[in-house]
């Protein structure tokens, strides 16, 4: 895929547990493709919306019940699918995510659903990206980073919980569209490693 051809929209998508670098290195890609020329567009699940707000609050002040959880992660991307990633991507812009369904996927499969499961009931609405990018940490290495940066890992953060999560990140690995780059590099590292895999040069 050319990634700097301007006659369509290009939708990615940065997943990976917490304390990564998901959001950092979604602003070094947006300003790779506005040197480009390309317009971007740059978002993060849960969003700020009515059901993504629900959704945060429930990181500190405790998670709610797991079917609850589920069905407000649903809402909150059915929203967002409808309002911002579709419309982008018809207008050709550049869509770049910090966190999609695969952290559905991976944090709600850790309380016990079935991730395949809930794959396919995203995917009745949400368009599948063209570049998936698994940024992969160890946990102990992750929660030292979280902690470094002056937060406390919430509830959605749990030692074991995120071992899970980072199992059923790593299950995505096969995915043709999808690529695990290591996150234990410089910021600099990670970013061209991104690049590349987006480039078709690895």
């Amino acid at each position: 895929m050319v990634i700097d051809a301007d006659s369509r929209g290009l939708f990615i998508v940065l997943e990976g547990i917490d304390g990564t670098g998901k959001s950092s290195q979604v602003r070094k890609l947006a300003s790779y493709f506005s040197s480009l020329g390309r317009e971007v567009v740059t978002s993060r699940e849960p969003t700020d919306g009515p059901w993504g707000k629900k959704l945060r609050d429930s990181a500190t002040l405790g998670r709610l019940d797991p079917a609850d959880e589920l069905e407000y992660f649903l809402r909150d991307r059915r929203e967002h699918v409808e309002q911002l990633i579709r419309p982008a991507l018809a207008e050709g812009k550049v869509v770049i995510l910090d966190r999609y369904y695969f952290s559905t996927m991976a944090y709600q499969g850790a309380r016990g659903f079935d991730p395949h499961e809930i794959r396919k009931r995203n995917e009745e609405f949400a368009p599948q990206p063209d570049f998936l990018v698994i940024l992969d940490l160890d946990v102990e290495i992750a929660l030292q980073r979280v902690g470094h940066r002056g937060d406390q890992a919430n509830h959605f953060e749990k030692r074991d919980s995120l071992q899970r999560c980072r199992e059923i990140f790593l299950g995505l690995a096969n995915e043709p569209f999808a690529r695990v780059i290591s996150a234990a590099g410089s910021m600099d590292e990670i970013s061209r490693d991104i690049v590349d895999f987006l480039e078709g040069k690895k």
